[in-house]
């Protein structure tokens, strides 16, 4: 579980986006955390005490006197075990509470009384001219210079009927990003590109050629490189998936397209990871008409021109980066594998059997490399994704300051094949 082991004091201070804690408590809770809740006064107004303490399982604390706290001193008691302090929804007034250190409640209290261990978030939630008025900004610009991270807002529809900047992150984005924040960060400040999807290759406008990609393990891995601290660059075939939050998606429709994205980006990348399902041929003569049935037996003639290799065309840059391959297979994994990765010329290449899993949550992976290969225990995609990532973090580190050397992966996850 993403937040398995940390300790939260989630902070509810007066707003209507309070509805939308409650799932973010049951989301916090779901992934491993510990959540204790501290209200306002006016918090209570929105939701009441007795469902956030349903939610969370503790008793809620509204009260700075409260005497169930046996020295009566909750704001110092509550943050001394903490992980991090989120407030939301944070209002306007909130805000300001915390740019100039007020200290008139047990929320507002507790968060200057944190020890500096403790990290401190808030999710704004405000009308837009609220959000927008200048001593709202200034007040903004204030806590975060002081270090507390502000998680949104976005632009959307209000409660108020009026629509801009100011509207609360939904649970599952504010999950995200304090997944992201607690992550380790192997490759801070590195920049990495990614393809993942199918290509899609025209016929006529209405028909065409792809494969059974879903992208599932290109989305994974570029959401575990952010976690990372990367700054991710997605080249995305056509797939039904929304964008990793905090990653940069350009979306693609056919091979041609991708390797233009790719080739338009990849100047200044550090780590280059082909995980699109690229198809290897394309409609050479594809109609700019719809193709119609003809009675008979006539069907139409299609001809194929072979698309570019991006792989292959990004490992042989002068200043390539650190390139890492995919393979799909549906058979022989072991010999094309490897034989794959030599003909990339690639220093890591990961295969998997792809009609198994494709469009499924979980995968197989193997990684080839100059020393033979490693099998990584079938799992999650996602976390095989993440341990994905840490391997490509240990050879980048062990690589540095030059790339050329391909080091053994510093892990064995399996019985390693010469």
């Amino acid at each position: 579980m993403d937040l398995a082991g940390k300790k939260i004091v989630l902070g509810l201070t007066g707003g209507v986006a309070c509805y939308k804690v409650a799932e973010l408590t049951r989301l916090m809770t779901g992934a491993g955390a510990t959540v204790q809740v501290v209200m306002t006064e006016a918090a209570t107004q929105f939701i009441t005490p007795v469902t956030m303490q349903a939610l969370s399982g503790r008793t809620v604390y509204v009260n700075q006197w409260d005497s169930r706290v046996a020295n009566n001193m909750a704001h110092i008691d509550l943050t001394r075990d903490a992980d991090a302090i989120v407030i939301a929804p944070c209002s306007t007034d909130f805000l300001s509470k915390l740019a100039h250190g007020a200290c008139d409640d047990l929320l507002s209290t507790l968060c200057v009384a944190r020890p500096s261990h403790v990290r401190l978030f808030a999710a704004p939630a405000m009308n837009v001219e609220m959000w927008q008025n200048p001593a709202t900004q200034r007040n903004a610009r204030q806590v975060e210079q002081d270090g507390i991270a502000l998680l949104g807002p976005a632009a959307g529809a209000q409660a108020c009927g009026e629509t801009g900047m100011g509207r609360m992150l939904e649970p599952a984005e504010l999950l995200e990003e304090l997944v992201c924040a607690f992550a380790d960060k192997p490759l801070a400040g590195k920049k990495i590109l990614i393809t993942a999807g199918p290509t899609f290759e025209p016929i006529d406008p209405v028909r065409g050629i792809t494969n059974l990609s879903s992208g599932k393990m290109g989305y994974a891995i570029a959401r575990a490189a952010r976690h990372a601290g990367a700054t991710v660059t997605l080249v995305s075939g056509p797939v039904a998936l929304p964008a990793p939050a905090g990653v940069h998606r350009i979306n693609v429709q056919t091979a041609q397209q991708m390797h233009d994205a790719v080739m338009s980006v990849v100047k200044g990348q550090e780590v280059f990871i082909a995980v699109a399902a690229v198809a290897d041929w394309r409609v050479a003569n594809a109609s700019t008409q719809k193709l119609k049935k003809q009675h008979g037996r006539s069907v139409p003639q299609l001809e194929f021109e072979q698309n570019p290799d991006i792989l292959a065309t990004v490992a042989a840059l002068p200043e390539a980066p650190y390139c890492v391959g995919f393979a799909a297979e549906s058979e022989n994994l072991i010999m094309h594998g490897q034989a794959k990765r030599e003909r990339k010329a690639v220093p890591l290449l990961v295969g998997n059997l792809g009609p198994q899993t494709f469009g499924q949550d979980t995968n197989e992976l193997v990684l080839f490399d100059a020393s033979g290969h490693v099998t990584l225990p079938a799992g999650d995609k996602q976390a095989l994704a993440q341990e994905l990532i840490v391997e490509i973090g240990r050879r980048l580190a062990a690589a540095a300051p030059a790339v050329a050397s391909i080091p053994k992966p510093a892990k064995e996850h399996g019985k390693r094949t010469a």
